[in-house]
């Protein structure tokens, strides 16, 4: 039930990431919602959670760190596309 939890949580967090950066024409990706999710989570809120002292709970600190990583792995993953279209 965690495992399902965390990849929901991730899929909202990336989709969340998505919105914040400008959705494309088609709509929000999930294949990268998914990805950037689950990857800014874990880097971004496991790196501010532990910078904040929470250690591996969930806290604000956490939520909001997942939300920037899943925003790094976002605008990385357009610049990747846009580059390798081009």
């Amino acid at each position: 039930m965690l495992i399902i939890a965390i990849i929901l949580f991730g899929m909202l967090i990336g989709a969340g990431a998505q919105l914040i950066l400008g959705k494309s024409p088609q709509g929000i990706d999930w294949a990268m919602a998914f990805a950037s999710g689950l990857i800014g989570s874990f880097v971004g809120g496991l790196l501010v959670s532990l910078l904040a002292g929470d250690g591996i709970e969930i806290r604000p600190s956490g939520i909001i760190g997942s939300l920037i990583g899943a925003i790094i792995v976002t605008a990385g993953w357009r610049w990747w596309q846009s580059r390798s279209a081009a």
